[in-house]
């Protein structure tokens, strides 16, 4: 078992990497709260809800379950309100936990709901998909989309603790594997470029998922989003290199709409294209931003618009993008190879550049 802290003075908490699931001692003591209150999806119930409710009502817990439906394309409020509903239908109190038991969109949605309930109670991570793993699992954002622009609507809300469970990765369906390596990736880019080489290196062992190599890429990219999140956790500065890739990659998603594409799908792209504007803007090498789209091209994530996609849509959906700042059109480039910065100046001519090459 490996575990690290996010240091965030009194809501620091545990991120416990390991056979999780198995130790029910280890969840019973980070959530000690009598009431519980699972939330999951019509995916991932099957697999692992009847286990973890078990762990609960052996310790006497008042346990129940939400399953929403799976998909990004139900990531909005009416989800929050499924759970809501839940939660005063069945007189639940201020002192409930509510658990997010599956990916990125069920611990979004969970965490804002979790952030909304009578103004805020618990709630807990334990993430089933790898990008919720290494990522959305970590740091406290939670929300859900509206269809003019993803994730706009959530809050900042801190987990009790996360547990990992690389077992669960076993059921994820190689598509999704796939989509999680792109989180994986931007680790590396923006912060760490020994983490990238050991990516390169290691890549075929962990789409095998060798249970060595998958935990140290878990834990590394967990230990790469706990140091910025404790440095910036509403996301003042420093937090908004964890988007590098994303204003383009949101972009894919909005203008397609939810769920036409995987999230780790569309961020695999936009890292992609992130890169060739560094590069364009003579910040990081040709060959680098070669290395990211080897990298991502090798994972089996797309390096190519879709079709459908005009440099006018990407311009659209980006001044929508929550970094946008007074009219500003603000992203995240690379200085160089895991080094990542946020700024409104650069030429747009390279941007329109980068979006020509890519929508042609």
């Amino acid at each position: 078992m490996k575990t690290l802290t996010v240091d965030l003075g009194d809501r620091s908490y545990p991120i416990h990497i390991g056979n999780c699931l198995s130790q029910p001692d280890l969840i019973l003591n980070r959530v000690p709260n009598k009431e519980v209150v699972i939330v999951t999806n019509d995916t991932i119930a099957p697999l692992y809800l009847n286990h973890l409710m078990t762990i609960f009502e052996g310790a006497e817990r008042k346990v129940q379950s939400v399953v929403l439906t799976d998909g990004e394309a139900y990531k909005n409020l009416e989800a929050i309100n499924q759970i809501i509903s839940h939660l005063l239908q069945h007189n639940i109190s201020r002192k409930v936990a509510l658990v997010a038991l599956g990916g990125g969109v069920v611990g979004d949605i969970t965490g804002f709901a979790a952030a909304s309930y009578q103004r805020g109670v618990d709630f807990v991570q334990v993430p089933t998909t790898l990008l919720s793993q290494v990522d959305s699992s970590v740091g406290g954002k939670t929300g859900v989309n509206h269809p003019l622009g993803k994730n706009m609507i959530g809050a900042f809300k801190q987990p009790l603790a996360v547990f990992i469970d690389p077992s669960t990765l076993e059921s994820l369906p190689q598509k999704e594997l796939i989509a999680g390596f792109a989180e994986v990736i931007k680790h590396g880019a923006i912060y760490d470029i020994e983490y990238f080489s050991y990516l390169e290196q290691h890549i075929d062992a962990i789409f095998a998922l060798d249970k060595e190599i998958i935990v140290e890429a878990i834990l590394r990219s967990c230990q790469i989003k706990a140091s910025v999140v404790a440095q910036d956790e509403t996301e003042q500065g420093l937090r908004a290199i964890l988007n590098f890739g994303h204003t383009f990659g949101h972009a894919v998603e909005t203008t397609l709409g939810y769920g036409k594409w995987l999230h780790g799908e569309a961020i695999g792209l936009g890292l992609v294209m992130a890169a060739d504007l560094s590069a364009r803007l003579s910040l990081i090498s040709e060959e680098n931003a070669n290395r990211i789209a080897r990298l991502v091209e090798k994972s089996g994530l797309p390096v190519r618009v879709p079709e459908s996609m005009t440099e006018q849509d990407f311009i659209t959906a980006m001044y929508r993008d929550k970094k946008v700042d007074a009219g500003s059109l603000r992203l995240v480039l690379l200085r160089r190879l895991g080094d990542a910065y946020v700024t409104d100046d650069f030429s747009h001519e390279a941007l329109d550049a980068t979006l020509s090459h890519f929508c042609q």
